[in-house]
């Protein structure tokens, strides 16, 4: 997470976790929002800065990337599984 300290990385996290949780209608509990906000927002910079050059900074910029990602991966974790 770009621009953000641990503290700030794992409160922005968990928090974009739990809104993807909700997004997606799956059930996490908080450990795995905290860890789905953290990795999404990782692979989301990742593919951000793959395709565009560039990746958003701040809290909002991170929270969103962050929300995007824990979608991404819980919807992959989904087409794995093959739940629905």
């Amino acid at each position: 997470m770009t621009g953000l300290g641990w503290f700030a990385a794992i409160i922005v996290g968990g928090l974009a976790g739990w809104i993807a949780e909700k997004i997606m209608k799956s059930d996490m509990g908080l450990i795995m929002n905290i860890v789905l906000g953290i990795v999404g927002a990782i692979v989301a910079n990742f593919l951000l800065v793959a395709i565009i050059g560039t990746t958003f900074g701040g809290w909002i910029g991170q929270l969103v990337v962050g929300i995007i990602g824990a979608c991404l991966l819980i919807w992959l974790t989904r087409l794995v599984r093959g739940r629905t």
